[in-house]
Parts: C-alpha cells; sequence; structure tokens
C-alpha cells in the first residue's frame, strides 16, 4: 500500500471517529440527556415530594403513581395528565418521561427499584460541560476477535455505580481476542440493537486516565464466520463517569483487562481529567 493510500485509510478512519465522538457527546449534552439529571429519587410506599419534580410520588404492587396538586400538569405520551396518574409496572431498564414545563421527569425502574430522575436542561452539569478528553484515535486498537457463543444466555449479575445495587443482564457470550501479545477474553452482553452486543470493562489506565469504575464499547454483530471487531478506539464513559445521579452496571469480574487500552474517552473534566 503507497503511503499516500495509506494516509487516505488514517485520514476516513479519523472522520468516522470524529463522527462517533461527536454523537456521543451530543446525547450526553442533550437538554434532557444525563448530564441534565438534577436528582435521583428512590420510591416506596408512602407518597414523596421532590423539589425538581411536581406532585407526590410513591410505588406499590400496582407499579408507580403520582398525584399532583391544583395547577400541576404533567404530559405523558402526548396526553396533558393531572390530578392522579398511575404509570403501572415498568420493566426493568425500562421507564416512561413525563414533560413538565421544559423539564423532562424520568420515572424507571433500575435494580428492582422505582425511581424519578428530573432532568432539567438548566442544570449546572450540563450548562457548564465543555466536552470529553480522549485519546487520538489509533487503527492500532481495532482487534479482530471470535465470537464463542454459550449454549444458552447466562444470567450475570454485576455491580452498579450505586452501592447495594445489581444489574442482571443474560450474557450471550465471549469474545476472544489477542492483545498486545495476551491472549484475553470479555463477557458480553446484549446490546440495545438487537443483533449488537455490549462489553463493559476496565483495564490497566482504569483510575489513571480513564474512569476507574467501567467503559463501555459497543460491537457490532459477529460475522458469518464468527469473527467479531473490537475498535477500542470507542470505548466510552458511561454516565455514572460524569455524575452521582447514575445507577451504571460495573463490568463483571472477568472483564477486568490486565493490559492499558489507551484508546477510548478519559477521566471526564467533571471528575477530575485533563
Amino acid at each position: 500500500m503507497t503511503t499516500e493510500a495509506t494516509t487516505t485509510d488514517l485520514q476516513a478512519f479519523t472522520r468516522d471517529w470524529l463522527d462517533w465522538y461527536r454523537a456521543q457527546e451530543e446525547r450526553l449534552a442533550d437538554p434532557h440527556g444525563f448530564l441534565a439529571i438534577t436528582g435521583l429519587h428512590w420510591l416506596h410506599d408512602g407518597p414523596q415530594r421532590f423539589p425538581d419534580a411536581p406532585g407526590s410520588w410513591w410505588t406499590d404492587g400496582e407499579g408507580v403513581h403520582v398525584r399532583l396538586d391544583d395547577g400541576e400538569e404533567l404530559t405523558v405520551g402526548g396526553a396533558p395528565v393531572r390530578g392522579t396518574h398511575h404509570f403501572g409496572v415498568l420493566p426493568e431498564r425500562g421507564g416512561v418521561d413525563a414533560v413538565w414545563d421544559d423539564a423532562v421527569i424520568e420515572v424507571a425502574r433500575r435494580g428492582g427499584n422505582d425511581i424519578v430522575r428530573p432532568r432539567h436542561p438548566d442544570a449546572p452539569l450540563r450548562t457548564a460541560f465543555t466536552g470529553t478528553p480522549a485519546y487520538a484515535p489509533d487503527p492500532r486498537w481495532v482487534v479482530t476477535g471470535r465470537w464463542l457463543p454459550f449454549e444458552t444466555p447466562r444470567p450475570t449479575t454485576v455491580g452498579a455505580a450505586v452501592e447495594g445495587l445489581e444489574h442482571v443482564y443474560d450474557a450471550p457470550g465471549r469474545i476472544a481476542f489477542s492483545l498486545e501479545g495476551r491472549e484475553l477474553s470479555l463477557t458480553a452482553f446484549p446490546g440495545h440493537v438487537p443483533g449488537r452486543l455490549t462489553v463493559l470493562f476496565t483495564d490497566a489506565t482504569s483510575g489513571v486516565t480513564t474512569y476507574a469504575a467501567n467503559r463501555v464499547l459497543g460491537v457490532e454483530e459477529p460475522g458469518a464466520d464468527g469473527t467479531v471487531v473490537l475498535d477500542f478506539n470507542r470505548a466510552a464513559n458511561l454516565p455514572c463517569a460524569y455524575t452521582d445521579l447514575a445507577t451504571c452496571p460495573l463490568p463483571p469480574a472477568e472483564n477486568r483487562l490486565p493490559v492499558a487500552v489507551e484508546a477510548g474517552q478519559k477521566i471526564p473534566r467533571e471528575r477530575g481529567g485533563a
């Protein structure tokens, strides 16, 4: 391959990475993204009021409920809601967004608990956000691995950014690969898009140049020949890297890589990153 062709390929690689990076930042800093969260409120069977959301909230065997005072209104599914509204039983990792003026009140279920998590565009964390430090993209961190599916998905329990909370995922398999002269593997969880995979991991940079608790890597569907491409340049921070108001999962113990993956997003400035 000529030097000119190599340079052109590297430029295209860098442009693709920049598109990914900018999309990550836009989602994070959306007016109702994770940087806009102002509270993480845990519901129980007694009504509670919160300073950043309207109404009194509680949960019971029939799901989540809110009782709005006179003059208070939410919009749920495009329809105005007044008085008492029943959100019903929410699925794990599921939720409903209720609109309140320019804010969104997230009603969700995490780790078997119902929560209310208001998101306000003028939250100081969001308005002060200046971007996430990252390593420069480098093709050497693109690795081809082998997909090793389990006979049946394995329920895998992992910890969370919130102490005492646990998440359970059905892991469909592992990805085996070579990196820095080491034979390694990572347990994969289902991705947000059918067919895709998600990998949670830490490595020797964790707590040094990258966020200590976790990073996440999206992986395309394995090829017909069982190959899987891991592009560690796209290793991203989860919301808990920026805010304590997130319930992000931690990697399973076997996903602690003994090598330094000097690629992807670094420790956010909000956590003291450079």
